[in-house]
């Protein structure tokens, strides 16, 4: 072992030596990484060895390039590089190598060589990563596409990247991601030849002597990639996502052409090329450019109602719940959109108002386009069909806790007196384990629009529910109602009955020590007594609670003799990490930190 630390050591000291003479370091620093060098290849030479230490002496000769690039810079010398910097960076080649030789499924290892040899521009070395992690994980499509894309983009070599593409297909023949990047290569590929095409053109070079391939440069390489992946891969999604990456480059209208009737001839029941086909309406080049907003207006609203046809025919031949969220979808998005012409603006509330209520009526409205149909009625000022829109919602969604909490929010909103009702069906309908957001939302509209008798009873019924957090948001909130309606002594009445009422939250006991804190003259007595009590129920965990006790104590009202005490029982019943943070935070606190 110490021979061949010896040996690698000793082939440090050229570039130590040219480091030092050309006033890069000085004989002292040099010292010091001879020295740091030889413990950490010891590091790599021990029985039991680790990755840390192979990622330490990576980063540490990485450092060192740094240091030496700034000090380059500093001192203005641009020459030995071979002699340094190129021997340093083969080094930390070998330690990698070294490194994913004895870890060869850390993909992150691979990735931080790669990365390594992308900021030094070691080309080759960088070709040599990709294709030694390939043989060892070529089941990774995402490692494939990055070493295609790193020959295209690094090296310029689109045949390396095409050649890599087409192994990475035996391998994930139905891969939707490496067609797609394949694909968006060869368009790559075929934009790149023709910018030098048209750029010997202009030098009025004679192209004719370079490899220029009229069919690639058409992007025919491109259309076999997309036949292929078509031929194995079916979905409307799929195909819409070779035009879109088509779409991009303004030499393949061709391709998109052929793209589309393949789309509209072999996926007419898929909804997504119903929806593709009706935006496209939108698209729709105008003969002249208008000039007034109202022309605009008008040329917008021809076109919307030329999308709405579409997803007419496609209703009529698919209609399905996939089919109405696109329309309603659209229909939504247009709606939105800000426009200071009324009339385009009040033509696409009645749209989408008609569409949301035939959907419904279809019974194929999905559950989160009420809310905006529930939104656009509100804003509409129209409360007797908002109100019908909010039950129709509930009856069709009878055990979704988010339908109920909309119908009754529009409920409360609109003043109905048929609220408490609702409430009611709703917390019958829901599972009792998801009704918090219910109880919550009942206890903010009884507080506000009942008596408080009707809100006493309210919170009656809710400390009965077998579900813990209920319960235990039904008592924070019941000795928050109990002070602001009664004040103190109603509060404390109201803490002293479920203080013994488990479960209990650590903030049900907070409150009740606030409000002491409130009066005029707060008792330390009581403050002590719900310390107690809180710290009863959370000690064994709650490092906080201890603190805040203890603070007490040494407040105006306390008795600092009492934090001894308090310090022991809490050393005494804190378990775990909380320990840990209690005696740091006591420390701080007796020296005057916190």
């Amino acid at each position: 072992m110490a021979e061949i630390v010896q040996q690698r050591i000793e082939n440090r000291i050229p570039e130590l030596e040219q480091l030092e003479r050309v006033g890069l370091f000085s004989k002292k620093e040099v010292k010091s990484m001879l020295k740091r060098a030889t413990a950490l290849e010891y590091k790599l030479h021990r029985l039991i060895i680790t990755k840390v230490d192979f990622i330490a002496y990576i980063q540490y000769e990485i450092n060192v390039l740094e240091l030496i690039k700034k000090r380059r810079s500093r001192i203005g010398y641009q020459f030995k590089r071979e002699e340094i910097e190129f021997s340093i960076i083969s080094r930390i080649n070998s330690i990698f190598r070294r490194a994913t030789t004895k870890w060869k499924d850390d993909v992150q290892l691979w990735l931080s060589h790669i990365a390594f040899c992308k900021k030094w521009n070691t080309k080759i070395q960088l070709s040599k990563v990709f294709s030694s992690m390939l043989a060892i994980h070529p089941e990774k499509p995402a490692l494939w596409i990055m070493a295609a894309k790193s020959e295209l983009e690094d090296n310029n070599l689109s045949e390396i990247a095409r050649h890599l593409f087409l192994r990475a297909l035996r391998f994930h023949p139905e891969s939707k991601k490496v067609y797609q990047e394949y694909f968006r290569m060869e368009l790559l590929n075929a934009e790149k030849l023709r910018k030098q095409h048209k750029g010997l053109e202009r030098a009025e070079m004679d192209v004719e002597e370079c490899d220029f391939s009229p069919e690639i440069m058409s992007g025919k390489l491109a259309e076999l990639v997309y036949r292929d992946a078509t031929g194995k891969i079916q979905g409307a999604d799929f195909i819409l996502s070779l035009l879109t990456i088509a779409a991009i480059f303004d030499f393949t209208k061709e391709l998109q052409d052929t793209i589309i009737q393949d789309l509209q001839s072999k996926y007419t029941d898929d909804s997504l090329t119903w929806d593709f086909m009706a935006k496209r309406e939108l698209e729709a080049t105008v003969g002249e450019a208008l000039q007034s907003a109202k022309g605009r207006a008008s040329d917008i609203a021809r076109r919307e109602e030329r999308c709405c046809q579409v997803y007419e025919e496609g209703l009529n031949s698919l209609n399905t719940e996939a089919m109405w969220a696109c329309y309603v979808s659209f229909c939504l998005e247009r709606f939105k959109r800000i426009t200071n012409v009324q009339q385009l603006k009040e033509k696409r509330q009645e749209r989408l108002l008609a569409v949301l209520q035939r959907a419904h009526d279809s019974s194929l409205l999905k559950e989160d386009f009420y809310k905006n149909w529930l939104q656009v009625l509100l804003s509409s000022g129209d409360s007797e069909q908002t109100a019908a829109v909010a039950m129709a919602a509930t009856q069709r969604y009878r055990q979704s806790v988010d339908v109920w909490c909309l119908a009754l929010q529009t409920m409360v909103h609109l003043g109905s007196g048929a609220t408490g009702k609702l409430f009611q069906d709703a917390l019958t309908h829901v599972n009792p384990k998801l009704s918090l957001p219910l109880w919550q939302l009942q206890v903010e509209w009884s507080m506000t629009s009942q008596s408080p008798e009707e809100t006493e009873a309210l919170f009656q019924r809710g400390l009965l529910s077998v579900v813990p957090a209920v319960s235990m948001e039904i008592k924070e909130k019941y000795l928050d109602w109990s002070y602001r309606a009664g004040g103190y002594k109603k509060a404390r009445k109201t803490f002293t009955s479920l203080h013994e009422s488990r479960p209990l939250s650590k903030a049900f006991f907070t409150r009740m020590i606030q409000m002491e804190k409130d009066q005029e003259t707060p008792k330390m007595s009581n403050l002590r007594d719900f310390y107690e009590r809180a710290l009863r129920e959370f000690g064994s965990t709650d490092d906080d609670l201890w603190l805040e006790y203890i603070r007490e104590e040494l407040g105006p009202s306390g008795q600092p003799e009492n934090c001894g005490k308090i310090h022991w029982r809490a050393m005494k019943l804190l378990e775990g990490e909380s320990v840990e943070r209690f005696t740091a935070q006591y420390t701080l606190l007796q020296t005057g930190h916190i």
